[in-house]
């Protein structure tokens, strides 16, 4: 199980933004690879795991969706339990959400 990266930093996003993510990983060993679980340690970052096996060789995607209505800085990590060498595996997400500034235009 290997990831293209390990970290998103969300950067500074306005209040009720998308808050979705994808960490891209390649299965690199030899049988198939099944994510049994991941776990989140807030509610407010929801993980979805590929429901099918990875087989070796091929890409596969975890994705993240935080909920940007919470205001301020945040970093979560996510925990991935496989059937892997290494059957945990720890993911990040950090960020920062700003107050959505009003549309002040004039029609």
């Amino acid at each position: 199980l290997k990831f293209a990266a390990e970290s998103i930093d969300y950067g500074k996003i306005s209040q009720g933004s998308d808050g979705k993510r994808v960490f891209e990983f390649t299965n690199v060993g030899n049988a198939p690879l099944i994510i049994k679980d991941i776990k989140s340690t807030c509610g407010c970052a929801i993980p979805k795991k590929p429901e099918k096996p990875i087989m070796p060789g091929e890409k596969g995607q975890i994705e993240i969706s935080y909920d940007t209505m919470s205001m301020g800085g945040f970093s979560i990590a996510v925990t991935i339990l496989s059937n892997a060498n290494k059957s945990r595996k720890m993911l990040k997400i950090k960020g920062f959400v700003s107050k959505a500034k009003l549309n002040k235009e004039k029609v």
